[in-house]
């Protein structure tokens, strides 16, 4: 690479790393904002796999764990308080006794439709005191992470 080109590719790059910076810190902070507004039925990573196994179904600890991207002992520990509080069951697969198959329950259902529903409820009355240019932005914003997370 000569000289002339070097500061060009780096400059190129900044906008795209300022962006970057900004996305990342807007998206922790909102993710901040709704959990403070969820209740403190559940953890973060409890939900989040209660999610999972409402999304894919009855699944082994293991697919749990990589789903979620934890180590199986945090999943074991998730999903030990997920069942005392009845929102999981564990049941033996019939095929290979070692294997245990993990299963949201109706209760664990219900507290994520509340869950899921006071978020919405607070984000949509959030986002009702912004403008509709604001509003239609945030619209496209959505769709591009859509298409951002697609290729992940």
């Amino acid at each position: 690479m000569d000289a002339v080109t070097a500061p060009t590719v780096a400059h190129a790059a900044e906008p795209d790393a300022e962006m970057a910076a900004r996305l990342r810190l807007s998206v922790m902070r909102v993710a901040r904002l709704l959990r403070v507004h969820s209740g403190d039925e559940v953890s973060a990573s409890q939900l989040s796999a209660l999610s999972t196994l409402d999304r894919h179904g009855p699944t082994t600890l293991g697919e749990l764990s990589a789903n979620e991207r934890v180590k199986p002992p945090t999943m074991t520990r998730v999903v030990a308080s997920l069942e005392e509080m009845g929102l999981v069951t564990r049941t033996t697969d019939q095929r290979d006794r070692r294997v245990a198959r993990v299963a949201i329950t109706d209760a664990g259902r219900e507290l994520l439709a509340r869950t899921r529903s006071s978020k919405d409820a607070f984000l949509a009355a959030r986002l009702s005191t912004l403008p509709d240019a604001d509003r239609r932005a945030l619209a496209r914003a959505a769709d591009a992470l859509d298409r951002l997370l697609d290729g992940s």
